[in-house]
């Protein structure tokens, strides 16, 4: 999961959103910050259950016919336990090094709760609240979960809906499936300038007071 963000946005497209977030922000007095990381959580759990669903029927199928090879029985419970073993090994470490597979393994409900909690966590360690009058939005983009979380500060939440983030949210994550997530987040980048600046105009004194991507492994 940790090279999902090297598969994910090239130099060149990192390059592109900061200057797609520079743009819109010459708009507003708001701070657009695109956070990008690899995965919300590891989720160990994960790696146990889909060890365990890939090794129980494997050891089921294979125990008569190792034993039968070795004669000492079809139904031998040390030669049930030593493959269920060695299977669950050989499936932990599949299910760890494929999101495909370790996605199959965890609920809907628990990714969601993972990506907001690590939104809102990164929210307050970058800093996303100190900005001078509390405009900071994060477009908190995680790749393994296939989720985006927009959060924005008091500032903005007093006069733009919370449902007003739903097109964004819907930008990104089409834009991933059709695989053109540089793209697409330079788009949703584009449209939340559009949206801050019919509440926060740019000032005469403005200056950027945050970093304009984030990208974490």
């Amino acid at each position: 999961m940790k090279d999902l963000t090297k598969h994910f946005l090239s130099e060149a497209d990192r390059a592109t959103i900061a200057a797609a977030v520079e743009a819109a922000e010459k708009k507003t007095s708001g701070e657009i910050v695109p956070m990008v990381v690899s995965a919300s959580y590891h989720y160990p759990l994960s790696d146990v259950i889909g060890a365990v669903s890939l090794a129980l029927p494997g050891a089921f199928l294979l125990t008569p016919l190792v034993g039968g090879w070795f004669w000492i029985g079809a139904w031998n419970l040390w030669v049930f336990l030593g493959l269920l073993t060695l299977l669950f090994l050989a499936g932990q470490a599949i299910v760890r090094r494929s999101s495909m597979i370790k996605r199959l393994f965890i609920a809907n409900r628990e990714i969601d709760a993972e990506v907001e909690e690590a939104a809102i966590t990164s929210f307050f360690k970058k800093g996303m609240y100190r900005t001078r009058e509390e405009t900071g939005v994060l477009i908190f983009i995680s790749l393994f979960e296939r989720r985006v979380w927009v959060l924005a500060d008091r500032g903005i939440n007093r006069k733009v809906a919370p449902g007003q983030w739903n097109e964004i949210v819907a930008r990104i994550v089409e834009g991933i499936k059709q695989k053109r997530g540089a793209e697409a987040i330079c788009s949703a980048v584009e449209k939340v300038g559009d949206l801050l600046a019919d509440h926060f105009p740019v000032r005469e004194d403005d200056r950027d007071e945050l970093t304009n991507l984030i990208v974490e492994d």
